[in-house]
């Protein structure tokens, strides 16, 4: 839990000292450099999914089957919703008047921004199965930096998205022994692809250019995971061998 605990730390920390900045900038720069980290965050998302999709035995279609059953998962259970429920509910038990900006779109954007990718998810296996907690000190790093920038434009609310990473890597990091025997090669690219694809959205929303209920695609990550689950391929085995018999 070492490296998560260092990860949730180096975003609150962060943030904390955007909220300073934050007061002494003026709104034009505020929008300009809101506008820099959308457009870092929609390059970082689409070349994490291309790169992926370009790898020799990328599955073509997994990606496009995640996102339409994780988002009408994710719409059925309404998780966008439950989030900015979530924040707004903080906000009203802060001081009323705050101007520290929309906190619930602060946590929410920041919450799906700093869990959504492969680093959060393979520096938490790494964390609980060897100890190791290089690749979340890295994480750490990228975002203490990224949450001073956001909190400078988006407010307090990108500080309270350490709790989301503190709760969402803790459960990886603990459960690990568990999950590590599963998490093949192939699984962990399509994985990227889906992820890659909703930061890339992210930076969307960022960006004011469509609204996107990044929160109810979050089970379109998931979907790899249990397409690639051992009695899950032996199902499409036997399938694929009955449809050779057949025809």
């Amino acid at each position: 839990m070492f490296g998560t605990i260092v990860n949730t730390l180096a975003i609150i920390g962060g943030a904390t000292l955007g909220i300073f900045i934050k007061n002494g900038l003026k709104e034009e720069y505020k929008d300009i450099v809101l506008h820099g980290i959308a457009l870092s965050v929609l390059f970082i998302g689409i070349t994490g999914a291309v790169g992926r999709m370009l790898e020799p035995g990328s599955h073509p279609i997994l990606f496009i089957i995640s996102l339409i059953i994780g988002g009408l998962l994710g719409q059925w259970w309404d998780i966008e919703g439950r989030l900015e429920s979530l924040g707004n509910l903080i906000q009203d038990k802060m001081k009323k008047g705050n101007k520290q900006g929309n906190i619930s779109e602060g946590f929410v954007s920041a919450s799906l921004l700093f869990c959504v990718g492969t680093m959060a998810i393979m520096g938490s296996l790494e964390s609980g199965l060897q100890g190791v907690h290089k690749t979340l000190f890295a994480k750490s790093i990228l975002d203490g930096v990224t949450s001073i920038i956001l909190s400078s434009t988006l407010g307090i609310g990108v500080a309270l998205s350490g709790i989301s990473v503190l709760v969402y890597q803790g459960i990886i990091t603990i459960l690990a022994q568990w999950v590590e025997p599963y998490m093949t090669a192939d699984m962990i690219r399509e994985l990227s692809i889906v992820g890659g694809i909703l930061i890339f959205a992210i930076g969307l929303n960022m960006m004011k250019i469509k609204k996107i209920k990044v929160g109810n695609l979050l089970p379109a990550i998931f979907i790899p995971v249990i397409y690639y689950l051992p009695f899950i391929q032996g199902i499409f085995q036997k399938i694929r061998l009955l449809v050779e018999l057949v025809f």
